[in-house]
């Protein structure tokens, strides 16, 4: 048994804000009361003081990549999950664009199975909505969700025709999965490698405009209306995107959207040649930042996703041209989110939701700090001082924007089926 002592438990999902012990017996939560209530109960368990920490529901990524099988020389599921541990994770949700696609369940389940001999947070697969991710006929998707898969995608590319996608959202309808998709219209972004505008004219380098990501979000929601699948956009990154969301939100479609923490945090006026601002979506203006820091407050945006995408430094160490996009994510998401927070923008109580019982519902799951559930949880501190070290990183590779950032705030503990996995 695990017993966390006199921590600040915040749940969105019961609306809980309030000094608790919590009582951990196995791999599930045996217990929540007022400080000294469970003593009882707790005969021989381990303690954990969370004097002055605060106590929350496990944190669920729902868009990273672990790149194992086929691209171990940048991360492995290995070193990607302890990342994540430390990062304050205890589930991520790996995307399909592995070699080979996880676009089957033999895939599916090597992934698990290796999950689960290395891993120290829970791995929830997505798999790829074509096969190869290709765009070109329907994955087994049916096959991968007996498997083990919570959604679909083909991340790194969207769903490739209105037609494909509304038989993989018929199709995934029937079967009770999410569609994930990544927004961007490839006729508008062939070439580019930041987002157009003054900055990307004046580094001389080509841009995408805005609207790449919004058209293709439009075409989605209005298949999404057509077959009332429920519809997630990926790492959306533009105010007229959001609008959109906002649009179908306010009509009852099933639709919702995630927002990456380099894309509330940074712009395109960041970039200078440096291949770790290089990201797909790009960094967008300061018009559209402060446009996903309002939808992260007034409830539009439903989750906080890392988009963790690890590159080895081969890979990066070039041209801003020839680099791939993406960036590393799990370290510095918690820091990076209780920013906003100190700076007023978003309460406390909303970060948790947005990593918890936000993503948690784009899942169809709960996430909650209840008797009987999972004893998943996050503990952090919003005030312990600390500075990111690319090179101190648990995750393989070291590409991050945020190297050397000083933060206010620091995941502590991260508790994954009643087991600390990482204690800062």
């Amino acid at each position: 048994m695990l017993l966390i002592r006199g921590g600040r438990v915040l749940d969105p999902a019961s609306g809980t804000d309030a000094t608790r012990d919590v009582l951990l017996d196995g791999d599930r939560i045996a217990g929540i009361a007022p400080h000294g209530q469970l003593a009882s109960r707790a005969q021989g368990a381990e303690i954990f003081d969370a004097k002055d920490l605060i106590v929350a529901p496990g944190f669920i990524d729902l868009h990273c990549h672990l790149r194992e099988p086929g691209g171990e020389s940048s991360e492995t599921i290995e070193t990607g999950t302890r990342a994540a541990a430390r990062g304050g994770f205890t589930a991520v949700c790996p995307m399909p664009n592995t070699r080979p696609v996880n676009d089957n369940a033999s895939v599916t389940r090597s992934i698990l199975e290796r999950a689960a001999a290395v891993s120290p947070v829970r791995v929830w697969p997505i798999g790829a909505a074509s096969i190869g991710s290709k765009g070109e006929a329907l994955s087994e998707i049916a096959a991968m969700k007996q498997a083990g898969i919570v959604a679909v995608s083909d991340d790194g590319r969207p769903i490739a025709t209105a037609k494909l996608l509304r038989q993989v959202m018929e199709y995934c309808r029937a079967l009770d999965l999410p569609v994930i998709d990544h927004c961007e219209d490839s006729s508008l972004f062939a070439g580019a490698v930041m987002r157009e505008g003054r900055q990307s004219v004046r580094l001389g380098l080509r841009g995408m405009p805005a609207a790449t990501e919004s058209l293709a979000v439009a075409r989605d929601v209005q298949v999404g209306e057509l077959t009332s699948c429920r519809l997630h956009i990926a790492h959306l990154s533009a105010r007229a995107s959001l609008e959109l969301v906002r649009s179908a939100k306010a009509k009852g479609l099933p639709v919702t959207c995630e927002v990456t923490p380099h894309h509330f945090t940074l712009t395109d006026e960041d970039v200078q040649y440096d291949t770790r601002f290089k990201m797909n979506p790009p960094l967008a203006s300061r018009e559209d930042r402060d446009a996903l820091v309002a939808g992260l407050a007034d409830g539009s945006v439903d989750a906080i996703a890392t988009d963790h995408a690890p590159h080895e430094a081969a890979l990066k160490d070039v041209e801003f041209d020839r680099a791939p996009f993406g960036v590393t994510g799990f370290e510095t998401a918690i820091g990076l989110a209780l920013e906003l927070v100190h700076a007023g923008k978003i309460s406390l109580m909303r970060m948790v939701e947005l990593f918890t019982s936000g993503p948690a519902r784009v899942l169809g799951m709960q996430r909650r700090i209840a008797e009987s559930d999972p004893a998943d949880l996050t503990i952090f501190s919003a005030e312990h001082k600390w500075t990111f070290r690319a090179a101190e990183s648990a995750s393989k590779s070291k590409n991050s924007p945020f190297d050397d950032r000083e933060f206010r705030g620091a995941p502590m503990a991260t508790i994954v089926a009643g087991r600390i996995a990482y204690r800062r």
